[in-house]
């Protein structure tokens, strides 16, 4: 794809429809692809696919590390598997271009998902910036949704904004927390338990199946102080075992009857709606931003206003308002 070789992207869209993995890879690689031809065919290519899109069930999974996000996703999108599913893991891992990743190093510990010819694992592409790789994410879901996968599991790698953005881009957003005293709350991320739609006590076996039992109410009486995303649906808190295996099966049928509660109200596709909006916001950020760095004329220019406010010749406002002029 990098040598310059025209692609067929009719081929490729109606290869990609029949669910053949080379393709699906060859998409998200064209979708990644930072060249201006293969942008413009990537929009072409998910514009063409868009009717194919919408049908999976989007979860957004996050947790601190160490917490068995590698080990959940292996269990549950190897349970998901045996329930005659079609799964595909895509990571949004901002960080990536720094530390070189991690996904690639969790295929091995999702072997057995890595395994199968109905999982689909993809690392995120390591651009460095979340918006950049949030929405080469958002287009690998919809190629991956196209090509008749049934749930898309996106794990957030980074922290903070990353997890914002996964949120807004699933139907579901889990949050994994592990077993601990008490003061496991003083550290709870306010922020995180507002986005979450259910919350998950993983490595509740053995020894610590008591505290993760004691962990889970604690975090029901923190969930009872806050305001729910969502007025049909109060974030339950379970316990399971990734290793075990236990539990996971609960857990699944959560993500199910929130999906059956948000499309009762109404407020699934009003959700899908809206994230599309933002979507779009995004990608025009980013277009706007890539203009910016890629001309060599308005970069020149941009470096030389740039300079001006670092001095304290020109006012932000006013350096912002002469950007905007380049863009026209």
């Amino acid at each position: 794809m990098t040598n310059g070789k025209t692609i067929n992207i009719t081929a490729l869209a109606r290869e990609l429809r029949t669910g053949h993995r080379a393709a699906l890879a060859r998409a998200i690689t064209l979708v990644e692809s930072r060249r201006g031809d293969h942008q413009a065919q990537a929009r072409e290519l998910v514009q063409m696919l868009l009717p194919d899109t919408g049908k999976a069930v989007r979860v957004g999974i996050t947790g601190s590390p160490g917490v068995g996000k590698s080990t959940t996703i292996d269990a549950l999108g190897t349970y998901l598997i045996e329930q005659d599913n079609k799964v595909a893991v895509l990571a949004v891992d901002p960080s990536s271009a720094r530390s070189g990743g991690s996904i690639l190093g969790d295929k091995t510990r999702m072997a057995r998902l890595a395994a199968s010819d109905d999982a689909f694992i993809r690392p995120s592409p390591s651009s460095g910036t979340l918006g950049g790789v949030a929405a080469k994410t958002r287009e690998a879901m919809l190629l991956c949704e196209a090509a008749g996968f049934d749930v898309v599991l996106v794990e957030t790698v980074g922290i903070g904004q990353s997890e914002t953005a996964v949120c807004d881009m699933t139907d579901f957003f889990l949050a994994l927390m592990l077993p601990g005293g008490g003061d496991e709350l003083q550290g709870i991320k306010k922020g995180l338990v507002e986005l979450a739609d259910m919350i998950a006590i993983n490595k509740a076996d053995g020894d610590n199946l008591k505290r993760a039992n004691i962990t889970a109410a604690d975090y029901r009486s923190a969930l009872h102080i806050l305001a729910p995303r969502s007025a049909h649906w109060h974030p339950p808190v379970v316990t399971y075992s990734a290793l075990a295996g236990t539990g996971i099966a609960d857990l699944w049928q959560k993500v199910l009857d929130h999906r059956k509660a948000m499309n009762t109200s109404g407020e699934f596709g009003a959700r899908r709606r809206e994230q599309q909006v933002k979507w779009m916001w995004s990608m025009l950020e980013q277009r706007m931003l890539a203009r910016l760095r890629s001309e060599a004329a308005v970069r020149a220019r941009v470096k030389k206003i740039e300079s001006e406010v670092a001095d304290g010749h020109l006012t932000p406002a006013l350096a912002a308002e002469e950007i905007m002029k380049l863009l026209h």
